[in-house]
């Protein structure tokens, strides 16, 4: 098992760990942090870990020619993989002949495995599985898929995008000076939302931690090849990065690391909670 952050900062980023998740600028979306291909081409150069870029948003026409640039340039330097939402990046990867790794990465469809196979026999080697299925559905997964799963552990977890500016467009209907990112409060789930905007369009995140610590020892004895942790609105991320990795090395076994990161809350999102539909 590997663990890999995607960081906040830009500029803060530690390169020790065992990966990294870096955001394509103008082409990914759900992050706080983008890297334009120049400097995602430094990073990989440096040779310290391995590299994931996510190209995760849905791309127009007008994208495909820069788009099918980046990725040869992105096969060439060696990048460890590429998230990808939009199904032009799986179709390009064939037209092109690029060897390189695509991550299937559309959010709340990742959730069953007979998809994840499918997904796997056109080319895809990861999946980064939904943050709505259960431990118990992950397992499953990783028992009958052939694809290697990715698993989102610890984040204030992204819950819906939108490409319009909502915020700029709240507050200019109330003739106000926008913010960039405001906190909701949804009477239904009685939860608070941070909306946060910027030039690829609104995300919306659960303002509360996922504090997943206690699976990661499940996921490791399930043979998960990667963790994720990402680093908006945590605080003593790279303590908590720090001991992940020796408590990873020392095959999951302290007690003390569950037990001192019990601090981040008790929200282990939908990791033991089944999404139940009913019809009204």
């Amino acid at each position: 098992m590997k663990l890999l952050v995607e960081y906040s900062n830009k500029n803060d980023i530690d390169l020790s760990v065992d990966g990294v998740i870096l955001a394509l600028a103008n082409y990914s979306v759900e992050s706080v942090s983008f890297f334009e291909l120049d400097e995602i081409e430094k990073i990989i150069e440096k040779d310290m870990c391995e590299v994931f870029v996510k190209i995760n948003k849905n791309l127009m026409n007008e994208d495909i020619e820069e788009v099918s640039r980046i990725l040869k340039r992105l096969d060439e330097i060696g990048v460890d993989g590429v998230f990808f939402y939009d199904l032009a990046i799986l179709e390009l990867k064939r037209e092109l002949g690029l060897s390189i790794p695509l991550i299937w990465n559309q959010t709340h469809m990742v959730n069953n495995y007979e998809t994840c196979n499918y997904y796997h026999s056109k080319g895809c080697k990861y999946a980064l599985l939904g943050k709505e299925i259960t431990l118990d559905e992950i397992c499953e997964i990783i028992d009958k898929s052939d694809i290697d799963a990715m698993v989102e552990v610890v984040s204030k977890p992204s819950i819906a995008f939108s490409k319009r500016s909502l915020v700029t467009n709240y507050y200019s209907d109330l003739k106000k000076d926008p913010k960039k990112e405001i906190i909701v409060h949804e009477k239904v789930s009685d939860s608070d939302f941070i909306v946060l905007e910027d030039n690829n369009g609104t995300t919306f995140y659960l303002d509360k931690v996922t504090n997943g610590t206690s699976v990661i020892k499940k996921l490791y004895e399930v043979g998960c090849l990667y963790i994720i942790f990402r680093e908006y609105g945590i605080d003593n991320f790279n303590e908590l990065v720090s001991d992940t990795l020796e408590y990873i090395k020392g095959k999951c076994i302290d007690s003390n690391y569950v037990e001192k990161y019990k601090k981040l809350g008790d929200s282990t999102n939908f990791f033991f909670k089944k999404t139940i539909y009913k019809v009204k």
